[in-house]
This record gives structure tokens, sequence and C-alpha cells, in this order.
């Protein structure tokens, strides 16, 4: 109880709350991120973001997975072809 009393009252100092006399997600998020106090909360209260940004970032994790997942296949060859080189060369 002492905890969250201690997190919502740090919230709303270093927060917007003093600004707006409230205390919203955004400063409890804010201060999981910048407080080294708080950090492990960070998991627990990630800053809000728009589903369509969202589903933009998992776009974008998928296409460079496939491009890393092609360099290495690429690697791959390039070790088998030096490989048949050194065999050759015996």
């Amino acid at each position: 109880e002492l905890f969250v009393q201690y997190l919502a009252t740090y919230s709303y100092k270093h927060g917007r709350g003093k600004e707006k006399n409230s205390l919203t997600y955004s400063d409890l998020s804010h201060t999981a991120e910048e407080c080294e106090t708080f950090q492990f909360l960070a998991d627990i209260l990630p800053k809000k973001i728009l589903a369509s940004k969202y589903l933009k970032m998992l776009e974008k994790e998928k296409r460079d997975g496939e491009v890393r997942e092609d360099d290495e296949e690429d690697e791959d060859e390039e070790d088998e072809d030096e490989t048949v080189d050194e065999d050759v060369g015996s």
C-alpha cells in the first residue's frame, strides 16, 4: 500500500499532475521509464501507443526478421562453398 502511494505521489509531482490537478496513466508510465527506482515497472506500465502504430511495428519486425533469415541462408551457402573448395584442393 505504501509503495503504491509512493509511486502515485512521485508520478504526480514529476509528471503533469500538478498542471492538470490529476494523475494520469501517462504520468505513471513516464515515471516507470525515467526513474531508476521504478524501472522494473516499465513492462507493466508501457507507454500507450495507437493500435495502427503497433501494427506497423509488428509488420516492420516481420520484414526485418525475413531479411535476417535470408542473410543467414546466404552465409550458410557461402560456408558450404568454402568447404567444397577446401575438399577439392586436398
